[in-house]
């Protein structure tokens, strides 16, 4: 059981690595990776999470909700990570003496609120989603879950200390 949700969760990271370091001359940024990219790496994080929950079809009736959910989900943190693009590239051809001559606090927080809000909600509806389906799992496809979810986070939080070391390298 371990096994297999080792060898999956692999297959992804080891799939979409590339993807995590692409990037794309459109957006005009490195490692941003595009609307394709990012649909790929939630088909990909989709497919692991079912894969290692191994529905039964009785099961599989409460999937689509799920499923719709987690596609919100990345949809919106996608617009959210353009639109923070966008400020922070209008801003390029300012200096740091204009940018902090011209900074609104209160715009701030106003936008970091309605994101935050943004963020609340999405968590909700999959929570939402999720409560029926968890309901009718079985222990093993729980403990399944929570060892995915564990193998997950820990190499998110390995990313984010790499993604830290880089930038106070720079």
């Amino acid at each position: 059981m371990l096994k297999t949700i080792a060898v999956a969760a692999t297959a992804l990271f080891v799939a979409t690595s590339p993807l995590a370091y692409a990037q794309t001359p459109s957006a005009g940024a490195p490692g941003r990776l595009s609307a394709a990219e990012w649909n790929t790496l939630t088909d990909l994080r989709i497919d692991l999470v079912k894969a290692a929950l191994q529905l039964t079809p009785d099961q599989m009736k409460y999937w689509p909700a799920v499923e719709n959910a987690i596609r919100n989900r990345a949809q919106d943190r996608q617009a959210r990570i353009a639109k923070i693009a966008e400020t922070v590239g209008s801003k390029v051809d300012e200096g740091p003496s204009e940018i902090l001559r011209n900074r609104d606090p209160i715009n701030f927080m106003q936008r970091r609120a309605d994101a935050l809000a943004q963020r609340a909600t999405n968590l909700k509806n999959l929570a939402n989603a999720w409560q029926p389906l968890y309901q009718t799992l079985s222990q093993e496809q729980k403990q399944r879950m929570a060892a995915l979810t564990l193998f997950v986070l820990r190499d998110v939080s390995d990313v984010i200390e790499e993604r830290r070391a880089l930038s106070d390298d720079d």
